[in-house]
C-alpha cells in the first residue's frame, strides 16, 4: 500500500477548492463520493471565482493587519462580509483584536474584489 508523504500544507478558500475539484474531475472524469458531496456544497455557497479569491487574499495580506492570520483571511474570503458588523460576526468566536479602522479597510477590500 502506498503511503503518500505530505510535503506542504496550506489553507485554501472555497473558490480555490472548487477550481481544484474541476481539475480532478477533468482528470478522472468522475469524482469520488466525498468529493462529489464537497462539490455540491461548494456549488451552493461559492459566489466568486478562484482568481477573485486569490486577488482578495493578496489584498488582505497587503493591508498588513498584524493580528490577522492566514486562517482569518480565508474565512473573510469565503464569507465575503459586506459590512463591519458582518466582519465582527466572523471574529466573534476568536480573540482577534482589530480596530474599527482596520475593519473598514478589510470590508472595503472585500467590496472591491466582488
Amino acid at each position: 500500500m502506498v503511503k503518500p508523504q505530505l510535503i506542504q500544507e496550506y489553507p485554501l478558500t472555497l473558490a480555490e477548492v472548487k477550481a481544484e475539484l474541476e481539475k480532478v474531475k477533468a482528470r478522472d472524469s468522475q469524482l469520488s463520493f466525498r468529493a462529489g458531496k464537497c462539490e455540491e456544497y461548494i456549488n451552493d455557497f461559492v459566489t466568486i471565482t478562484s482568481h477573485k479569491a486569490i486577488e482578495l487574499r493578496k489584498k488582505l495580506e497587503e493591508l498588513k493587519v498584524t493580528r490577522l492570520k492566514t486562517d482569518h483571511i480565508i474565512f473573510i474570503a469565503d464569507l465575503l462580509p459586506q459590512t463591519v458588523d458582518d466582519l465582527k460576526v466572523i471574529f466573534s468566536g476568536s480573540s482577534v483584536g482589530i480596530t474599527k479602522k482596520e475593519m473598514e479597510q478589510i470590508v472595503a477590500a472585500v467590496q472591491q474584489a466582488i
